[in-house]
């Protein structure tokens, strides 16, 4: 990786931005890009870097978008369609899983010659879990959820803001300004909220939130035993691990972003003039005819479209 993509990673990360790092690990002529090309395909479908022309980066977009929602990395194989593939895909790109684990193949009709295979590789930031709380099974929380691999923000202050995107909120002030915290995170919608007491005073607290109140974990924690605050915040953790929260976008993330271990995937088009499917973002090449917006792989089908929209537009 150049030292400026590699910097503009390191950016990402420290902002809690997801990426998808695509490396070129093969490249069959005629191709224009070669192995060590690699490129970052963002959230919005923005891709920095190079890992192939127009019609392959067009591939890469859509993948990359789907991976963002999956978590999972993939090698992507990108291929040339051969005529009988086209007429039977009714000339849309053919994604198929191959019989090798983490293999995805693409017939991409585009293409003008030679195969890729490029690693896709998810760069999702940790969760976000905002304890509330100094007791030691706070400041356990915040001990063991960083082994764990969350970003865990511990604070003492209620009025401290629920940060952009947490995905947990967990409440373990032993009885101080529980509600209005609790309160916040609802309000906020975030995806896992718990409260660290009894199951009566926890009732207590969460009759005072009303309906909303059902949505709390009280007694936050799987059923282990727990006696020491270790053992209680190892409860809480493995509770958030059964239940899979994940990262949580912020409310004004765009909605490629990952909410889930499996979701919708992006929004896709399908190219007029080529049959290929698209990613339908907002970086995508795209046209505004007959008040409606057209996608399109690359600047060639683009253009092809401009000349004569009559012919693809019917």
């Amino acid at each position: 990786m150049t030292t400026d993509l590699l910097s503009r990673a390191e950016r990402l990360r420290a902002e809690r931005t997801p990426y998808v790092l695509a490396t070129v690990v093969r490249a069959q002529r005629p191709t224009s890009a070669k192995a060590g090309d690699r490129a970052l395909i963002l959230p919005d479908g923005t891709i920095e870097g190079f890992v192939g022309g127009a019609c392959a980066e067009a591939t890469v977009r859509l993948q990359g978008l789907r991976l963002l929602r999956t978590g999972e990395s993939t090698l992507l194989r990108i291929t040339p369609a051969d005529t009988a593939t086209q007429v039977s895909a009714g000339a849309a790109d053919v994604s198929t899983v191959s019989d090798v684990e983490g293999l995805v193949v693409v017939d991409n009709t585009c293409l003008s010659g030679g195969t890729l295979e490029i690693f896709l590789e998810p760069v999702l930031p940790p969760v976000l879990v905002h304890v509330f709380g100094s007791a030691p099974i706070a400041r356990a929380l915040e001990r063991i959820g960083v082994t764990v691999g969350y970003d865990v923000r511990l604070t003492n202050d209620p009025d401290a803001p629920v940060p952009p995107g947490a995905s947990a909120v967990i409440v373990a002030s032993h009885g101080r300004d529980e509600e209005r915290v609790l309160a916040a995170a609802l309000e906020a919608g975030v995806p896992y909220v718990a409260l660290v007491a009894s199951r009566r005073r926890g009732a207590t607290v969460l009759a005072t939130l009303g309906e909303a109140g059902q949505r709390v974990h009280s007694p936050a924690g799987l059923d282990i035993g727990a006696r020491t605050p270790a053992e209680v915040a190892l409860s809480v953790l493995a509770e958030m691990v059964s239940l899979r929260v994940v990262t949580h976008p912020p409310p004004d993330a765009p909605e490629s972003v990952p909410t889930a271990p499996v979701g919708a995937g992006p929004q896709t088009a399908v190219d007029p003039v080529c049959g290929m499917t698209v990613a339908a973002t907002p970086t995508s090449l795209r046209l505004e005819h007959g008040g409606k917006t057209w996608y399109f792989c690359g600047p060639g089908c683009r253009q092809a479209f401009a000349d004569d929209p009559g012919r693809y537009s019917a």
